[in-house]
């Protein structure tokens, strides 16, 4: 596998994941073909968009630091993150998790966010586009990964939100945008914070890995910090050499569900360095594409075109029972060995159905 793999996180150009009709071009199909083997690889891609695209990311992050900037440093009790998986699709606004020493504003469209004396809340700006661009972006990867998986066109459409929202409908993805490690925000548990010989502050221990319980979460930011542990269970470092167009890509639980465990969730954890010479903390961009809370994930697509799909897979899960239910990483991951990967390379007739990770539960 080492010779044929990925030596580093595969980089795709979204342009290059857009279909089109008729037949899969020659750029389509190695596109497909390098994100889901760095997905294989390294649970994560880099997504690169147009240099137009790039410049509202960027003036996304400058909004971002200067919101949190102006925050208080000490967030009342109302504003603490209380972690409820019951209101997962209903998070909006501004709160902040000390633990992780971290702030958040989520922007959910169809959701308007108000302070806790009911005053109405000035989020950061350009969230509308930001959500729109990564929203299509998460949509376009997750029909990548279909095609990968030789599934039919858009086959998760009915567990996706409409495009654009019905009257009165709310939005079940959402944008998080974040920061970590402010220094004027006085809410942080230090106990949770482990120093390195170098002097350099890493957050760990108590938090020390997540998994998101989306579809697809894609992520820019301000400052490198971002470890996904890879196939060999090694902590990479993914967006360490990020260009200023460029964003990382990984898959969630949501994703592993509804493909009977050929998509492996990303674990991924949250380092902070340099914190004393840091003004604004490190803010980042998180857009996680969400089922619906009324439908529920099967793995039907799976079997129509072919894949085993193992006991524990086969019954469909209401998408709220789900997203409430705990999800214990050592069940997820506790595996020693994984089947091989051909990679294959754009003159293949058609899709690669290798098969991905499948897991030994």
């Amino acid at each position: 596998m080492a010779g044929d793999g990925l030596p580093s996180l595969g980089r795709v150009k979204l342009t290059d994941l857009i279909p089109s009709e008729g037949l899969a071009s020659d750029s389509y199909k190695l596109s497909v073909s390098t994100l889901s083997q760095s997905f294989v690889q390294y649970s994560a891609a880099i997504i690169q968009f147009p240099a137009s695209d790039g410049a509202l990311l960027r003036s996304g992050l400058d909004s971002a630091r200067l919101y949190f900037q102006q925050r208080a440093a000490y967030p009342s009790a109302d504003l603490i993150h209380s972690n409820d998986s019951r209101e997962w699709c209903k998070t909006s606004g501004y709160y902040a998790d000390p633990q992780l020493w971290q702030e958040t504003f989520d922007y959910r469209p169809g959701l308007t966010p108000t302070e806790p004396s009911n005053g109405m809340e000035f989020p950061p700006g350009g969230l509308p586009d930001i959500f729109g661009l990564l929203g299509k972006a998460a949509r376009d990867i997750l029909d990548a990964i279909s095609y990968y998986l030789n599934l039919r066109s858009s086959p998760f459409t009915e567990i996706l939100d409409n495009v654009p929202l019905r009257s009165r409908e709310i939005s079940s993805s959402v944008l998080s945008v974040c920061c970590h490690a402010r220094p004027s925000f006085q809410g942080a548990q230090h106990q949770n914070l482990t120093a390195q010989d170098d002097g350099q502050l890493i957050m760990f221990p108590d938090h020390e890995h997540q998994v998101d319980k989306s579809l697809i979460s894609v992520l820019k930011s301000d400052k490198a910090g971002l470890h996904i542990r890879d196939f060999h269970g090694r902590w990479i470092l993914v967006d360490g050499d990020l260009g200023p167009q460029e964003a990382v890509v990984y898959p969630g639980l949501a994703l592993y569900q509804a493909t009977a465990g050929y998509v492996n969730p990303a674990l991924h954890r949250t380092e902070i360095n340099n914190m004393p010479g840091n003004m604004y903390g490190r803010c980042s961009l998180a857009f996680k594409l969400m089922p619906k809370s009324m439908t529920s994930l099967s793995c039907s697509e799976m079997r129509a075109a072919g894949h085993g799909v193992e006991a524990q897979f086969q019954l469909p899960i209401p998408v709220d029972d789900f997203m409430q239910r705990s999800h214990p990483t050592d069940q997820l991951f506790n595996r020693n060995t994984f089947q091989s990967f051909n990679f294959s390379t754009a003159q293949d007739a058609g899709p690669w159905i290798n098969e991905m990770l499948v897991q030994d539960l």
